[in-house]
């Protein structure tokens, strides 16, 4: 997937002039001459699925949609900051291969692999230049000629590896849903990557029964949310969940039953003594430590899926590939412990099971019929434009956020612009006063330690002559 498609080259008046005479004569005669196949650079589409090249019709009859179609798309440009992902302008109509539909997108998701692949930590992302966003909702546009399950108009919901953020997206059938009747373009957007994998996680790994206990980290978040609905579908499950205690109350009005606030309390122990058999599942989303303590907490047959590494975003960087290696290795070591334990530990990553549609679509259909049923319902903690992507991530990054994060296409209007402007230029100006203020700090630490340096030079000779006249003193004692 290319970062920035370039338009494609404009025909010289020499050039059309032939093409004029050309088609002149060709209409004289019934036959109909080939098309001939541009190939401009090609524009964004699913990174399952290549982009092609338009092949336009005969220049009298090319559409002018095809020169001056475009579209804003999200890039990471490079890995890094927030600024490192872009908004770009794209252009040329995206060609559909057998089995694609074109999809007009509406609302996108921000999910915690976007924030690691930013910082080059999610393999699962082409390099840059590249267009990060794993769901989307939209209306499709277009459909390919073959394709029989989707008509123009219908409003989807869409779940790819990467390619989501930006206006246009074409994709394989396979990757869509039809959005449910009442459901909004912002649930539809929330929906795939959290409850899938919760999902998945809770049902097909975990095994999930009456009268058994969970253990959800980042409870406040989209999986967390997505988890704990899905656990109250279930009877009489109690469910722990962490999360800083300004949003203990929305979490225990979700169905957390225990809250945690993982800053000030030692989850460890908060658990033990609610429930000092254990636990019967752990969801896993922050590695390192965090993934041993789980398993200690797990009761016999219980089961711990780790699905993350947060803890990565604020320590060590790692890719994921050397953390699972890790994390191999450190369980390998113990598979006695783990026999005589009667205890599992299982692996879950969604972007590794794109492939398995049927498994995909089967567990999209058991949470769709949940949200039909009003069991399970997307919470949306707020809504931001393509242009607002960098405060976005930061949201999430810093773990402010209750539920989920969305990106949506409607471009800002100018007010709204030239405020963000201010804001922006406000942030600077504190940010150069933080700054500024750290380095004055810094210099008056310097100093105090430079003085202390010269103070205790000072003091030395004093204390030298100190213990010159203890050993005067002490010579006389002895004489004496």
């Amino acid at each position: 997937m290319s970062g920035e498609d370039a338009p494609a080259q404009q025909q010289n008046a020499e050039e059309q002039k032939q093409q004029q005479q050309q088609q002149q004569e060709e209409t004289k005669t019934p036959a109909e001459s080939p098309k001939t196949e541009s190939k401009p650079d090609p524009p964004p589409t699913s990174a399952s699925t290549e982009a092609a090249a338009d092949t336009p019709a005969p220049a009298a009859e090319k559409a002018p949609e095809e020169d001056t179609f475009s579209y804003r798309a999200l890039v990471l440009t490079g890995y890094g900051g927030y600024d490192k992902v872009k908004l770009q302008v794209k252009k040329g109509k995206p060609a559909l291969k057998s089995g694609e539909v074109m999809v007009r997108v509406k609302m996108c998701g921000l999910n915690f692999a976007d924030l690691m692949a930013r910082q080059g930590l999610y393999d699962r992302l082409p390099s840059p230049p590249v267009t990060p966003g794993m769901e989307c909702s939209g209306i499709i546009e277009a459909v390919a000629e073959d394709v029989t399950d989707r008509k123009v108009g219908d409003k989807v919901l869409v779940l790819n590896r990467s390619g989501m953020w930006q206006e246009v997206v074409v994709v394989a059938t396979t990757h869509t849903f039809l959005m449910p009747e009442g459901m909004s373009f912002e649930e539809a957007a929330a929906l795939p990557v959290n409850y899938i994998t919760a999902y998945l996680m809770l049902f097909d790994f975990g095994h999930l029964r009456p009268n058994q206990s969970v253990l959800i980290h980042m409870a406040a978040g989209g999986v967390g949310i997505a988890a704990t609905q899905l656990c109250k579908t279930v009877n009489d499950v109690t469910v722990f969940g962490t999360a800083s205690a300004s949003k203990h109350e929305v979490i225990s009005q979700g169905g957390v039953t225990h809250p945690i606030d993982y800053r000030t309390r030692d989850y460890v122990e908060e658990i033990r003594k609610i429930s000092p058999k254990g636990l019967d599942i752990v969801l896993d989303p922050l590695g390192g430590s965090d993934t041993h303590k789980g398993y200690n907490l797990l009761k016999p047959m219980g089961k711990l899926v780790s699905y993350g590494a947060a803890n990565m975003l604020a320590g060590q960087k790692k890719n994921l590939f050397a953390v699972a290696k890790t994390w191999y290795q450190q369980f390998s070591v113990h598979t006695l412990s783990l026999i005589q334990g009667n205890r599992s530990v299982c692996g879950f990553h969604l972007g590794y099971l794109d492939s398995e549609t049927e498994l995909i679509a089967q567990a999209m259909a058991a949470v769709m019929d949940l949200y039909r049923q009003g069991k399970i319902k997307p919470r949306i903690d707020s809504t931001y434009h393509l242009e607002q992507v960098g405060d976005a991530m930061r949201r999430m990054q810093e773990r402010s956020n209750i539920g989920k994060i969305i990106l949506t296409t409607e471009p800002m209007k100018e007010e709204e612009k030239k405020e963000e402007a201010k804001k922006d230029e406000e942030k600077k100006k504190d940010d150069k006063k933080k700054d500024d203020k750290k380095k004055d700090d810094k210099k008056k630490d310097d100093t105090k330690k430079e003085e202390k340096k010269e103070e205790k030079k000072k003091e030395e000779p004093k204390k030298d002559d100190k213990k010159a006249e203890e050993k005067k003193e002490e010579a006389k004692k002895e004489e004496n």
